[in-house]
């Protein structure tokens, strides 16, 4: 593994935040008491966080520098004159609509786009983005390429759309039952795969003939940017913004989680083209959200997002943020660990399946392991597998055949000897994976049940 490939962070460190070392008798005590459920444990009890990057981001002294200028006016703010205003300038849609972040927007998508009966295929799906369509009506409809569901492929662009998939649906289904196509870049559960920008060209080319709607979930679109310039050809001297703002010609609208590309803690948005979709969207934002001028964020934090979507367009940026992730990954690959490949994006994710391979899936290996992780070395993890995916209609679990933990990197938050850390932690557990026992519900919630339930030992 060679260092010179990974660049130093380009910034600076001003200020600190001192966290608790703990003993690993504290820490089992912690991870009963939370259920062996790593969204449950306090944050005052974990080492290296590495639960999400959604809103754990650090903002830089430019965007804190914004939050003492937030026009907390309830109505008409000046900070979403300037949301506005470069959502438009890096995404190009006509309108866009702020939210409290990314389930919001959708939330107003799903109410507004999807007839009951009607179905929306997606490349892959995500929990809430799911949860959303079908509460509404909708279908899910998995159309991305096979290739996906293997962790141990390391191909390019593992997140396209199948187009033969999708066609088969149209012909199949009709295209008047098709709410839209969900197009996720990057594509989250599969390991933060990215999208090539001649599958975007080749959706959009199909389901222009058909009429049908192009909705994409926006969240990691910068990072999914990175991989088109660094893999796909004819793009290596174009700037980010120009290859984000060339992704998003070839759709409708989408939903953006702030929280992530954004480099802030809280805020999202829903874009779209359709004039009276958007009518429609500012109407229900009201009722969810608050008026269609800060729809549930400060004014602050809207100017926080404003300029920190203008800083993740900068290639020193993204590149350092991609790159920390796949250093990880490489380490953790070149110890034998098995993970999912290629790295992604956004987390490294540790194959559950080979990682126990004396579990099976029903004693969810995946969370056992996100568990014994925070034990063994303070580092928190999520879980992504069959808790995560939950059950279908008739009560039975969704069975996928990604069963990972998700090592989520935040944004200039860790320094390389931090994944260091993380890695040393993760080879040592995979010495002494038989230690890893299965476990079974304590307590199961009917909806989203990976973030509030609670585990117990077989």
């Amino acid at each position: 593994m060679d260092i010179k490939n990974y660049p130093a962070e380009p910034f600076r460190i001003k200020v600190v935040e001192t966290v608790k070392m703990s003993t690993r008798e504290e820490r089992v005590k912690a991870m009963r008491e939370a259920g062996y459920n790593t969204f449950l444990l306090n944050s005052e009890d974990v080492y290296i966080d590495l639960l999400t990057d959604s809103g754990t981001n650090a903002m830089s002294d430019k965007q804190w520098a914004g939050m003492m200028i937030g026009d907390e006016a309830y109505a008409g703010s000046k900070n979403f004159k300037h949301l506005d205003a470069t959502v438009k300038e890096l995404f190009g849609f006509k309108h866009m609509v702020p939210t409290h972040q990314g389930r919001g927007a959708e939330n107003l998508l799903s109410q507004i786009a999807i007839k009951p009966g009607q179905y929306v295929p997606g490349n892959m799906y995500f929990t809430t983005t799911r949860y959303h369509q079908e509460r509404n009506g909708g279908t899910f409809v998995d159309i991305i390429r096979d290739e996906a569901h293997d962790a141990t492929l390391d191909v390019a662009f593992k997140g396209d759309i199948d187009l033969n998939k999708l066609q088969k649906l149209i012909d199949e289904q009709g295209a008047d039952n098709i709410a839209y196509v969900c197009l996720a870049v990057t594509v989250n559960l599969a390991g933060g795969q990215p999208v090539s920008m001649k599958n975007m060209r080749e959706v959009r080319e199909l389901t222009a003939k058909h009429g049908i709607k192009v909705f994409y979930d926006a969240t990691r679109c910068v990072e999914n940017a990175f991989y088109i310039k660094e893999q796909e050809e004819g793009f290596a001297d174009k700037s980010i913004k120009e290859i984000v703002q060339e992704m998003f010609s070839y759709a409708d609208g989408c939903t953006m989680s702030g929280k992530k590309d954004c480099i802030v803690n809280i805020g999202g948005f829903l874009c779209m083209n359709d004039e009276q979709l958007f009518e429609e969207a500012k109407e229900l934002v009201v009722v969810y959200e608050g008026m269609p001028s800060y729809g549930g964020m400060a004014g602050r934090d809207m100017e926080a997002m404003a300029i920190g979507l203008k800083e993740s367009m900068q290639y020193e940026y993204i590149e350092h943020r991609v790159k920390q992730v796949r250093y990880l990954g490489e380490k953790l690959k070149e110890a034998g660990v098995p993970i999912v490949q290629p790295v992604g994006g956004h987390a490294v994710f540790l194959d559950a399946r080979r990682f126990c391979p004396h579990l099976k899936q029903e004693d969810f290996p995946a969370q056992s392991l996100a568990a014994n992780l925070f034990i063994e070395s303070g580092v928190r993890s999520m879980e992504r597998g069959i808790v995560s995916a939950g059950r279908d209609k008739n009560g039975n679990n969704h069975a996928p055949k990604l069963e990972t933990v998700r090592l989520t990197i935040p944004r200039r938050v860790y320094t390389y000897r931090h994944m260091d850390l993380v890695a040393d932690a993760v080879i040592e557990l995979y010495k002494n994976k038989e230690q890893i026992k299965g476990l079974k519900f304590a307590y199961e919630p009917k909806q989203l049940r990976f973030f509030t339930a609670r585990f117990e030992h077989k």
